[in-house]
């Protein structure tokens, strides 16, 4: 987890490095253990496709770079209108220990034609959980920001050890 400000660097980075004629406008960084994903919207006279294409060797550009200098893959997305793309982006196999009564739950949701795999069905619903608790979730990301902070702010540990 990456706090607040770590997150407004990033973004920062690529503000600086993206040329100017890449996005419209750029929305949004965000980062897990794995992945980037940069979003911005597109010139409204410009399709998806046309946009992949024409911005396809400076973003591979600017990719390799952050991958080398973040240790992450990065994934790239644009928004024309109300609709959302992204493009090659990473799906991480999680592991997880699900009992009996959770599988039936993605079981249900694959036989009821929601998903194609319990894979799926577990991505549904952690979205799912995700839109109906945004603000839950964005109330514990601060705090967890706050965390970090206090943890910067306190005594490092590993001096007191070397000195002892």
């Amino acid at each position: 987890m990456i706090t607040s400000e770590q997150n407004e660097q990033l973004r920062t980075w690529f503000a600086e490095r993206l040329p100017v004629d890449i996005y419209a406008s750029l929305l949004s960084v965000t980062v897990d253990r794995e992945e980037i994903t940069v979003l911005g919207t597109i010139p409204a006279a410009e399709s998806v496709p046309a946009f992949r294409e024409r911005t396809r060797e400076q973003r591979m550009e600017v990719a390799r770079e952050a991958e080398e200098l973040y240790r992450r893959k990065v994934a790239w997305a644009v928004r024309s209108g109300e609709d959302e793309t992204v493009f090659t982006h990473l799906a991480v196999p999680v592991m997880t220990r699900l009992r009996q009564p959770e599988r039936q739950v993605l079981d249900t949701l694959v036989a009821g034609g929601v998903a194609r795999s319990r894979a799926d069905a577990l991505a549904w619903c952690v979205r799912l959980v995700g839109r109906n608790t945004d603000a839950w979730l964005t109330e514990l990301r601060e705090s967890l920001d706050r965390v970090q902070q206090v943890r910067a702010e306190g005594p490092d540990v590993t001096d007191s050890q070397k000195s002892g």
